[in-house]
């Protein structure tokens, strides 16, 4: 798979492409467009609150491969997303304990990638993201997760609160992965419905997400580095709740 692969340029083929129901991970728009065309893309931008970014022409040249974008490209999911409610509702029915997996504003799509392929081989029910501002699950990603996003549900959300209150909602408990706590990641009883929280790559997760979750946890740090890369960090929480629910 080519990240080419999941480009369509041209206002009107995006336009048909957002109607028809596809997944848009961003649009790319040139700055000053303007234009009958132009403005019945960016009405249906706004209405299904796509991520947007403003870029310079060469960057769209890039991405079209000089082909006729019109001042516009999509980069086009080469995934379906799950919706949260039904999600939710087929794992409390499957009779095991529920594990999800909720990222803010993960940025990185290595890290989001990494985090995929454990999350699938930890036994994860699925993950959550938000619409605006996390890394998008592009052909990137695709290819660090070893293909395990063809297989790991993973839910967008317009913000990760409202997925925090549906859990919460049907006694699912959440821990956020944070080094504003004195409580040990070995503390938590992972043996019960549980959501893990981890945070972005430059500020972990948001104040407003910590003052809401159940629990919050640390890993332990021996050495004279300060952190942990998330992926990792994320893999230390799973696998932890591995190690107490097999034991």
């Amino acid at each position: 798979m080519t990240e080419e692969m999941t480009n369509i340029f041209g206002i009107r083929a995006i336009i048909e492409a957002i109607e028809s129901g596809s997944t848009i991970n961003k649009v790319y728009l040139q700055k000053g467009l303007r234009g009958e065309l132009y403005y019945q893309l960016d009405k249906l931008i706004k209405e299904k609150k796509l991520t947007t970014s403003i870029v310079p022409v060469e960057k769209l040249n890039r991405l079209s491969k000089n082909s006729n974008h019109q001042g516009a490209v999509a980069q086009i999911s080469p995934i379906d997303f799950c919706d949260l409610e039904t999600l939710i509702e087929e794992t409390l029915e499957s009779g095991k304990s529920p594990l999800f997996l909720l990222l803010d504003q993960l940025s990185d799509v290595r890290n989001f990638g990494a985090i995929i392929r454990t999350a699938e081989c930890t036994g994860v029910n699925g993950i959550i993201i938000q619409k605006n501002g996390s890394a998008p699950v592009n052909a990137e990603t695709i290819k660090t997760s070893a293909g395990a996003a063809f297989k790991m549900p993973i839910c967008k959300v317009d913000h990760i609160k409202d997925a925090l209150f549906q859990l919460q909602a049907v006694d699912i408990k959440t821990v956020a992965a944070t080094e504003k706590t004195e409580d040990s990641v070995y503390d938590i009883n992972f043996n019960q419905p549980i959501a893990i929280i981890m945070g972005s790559e430059h500020r972990g997760v948001n104040p407003s997400i910590l003052k809401m979750v159940d629990y919050k946890a640390k890993l332990p740090l021996l050495g004279e580095i300060a952190s942990l890369n998330v992926s990792v960090a994320c893999g230390a929480f799973l696998y932890e709740t591995v190690r107490q629910r097999l034991g």
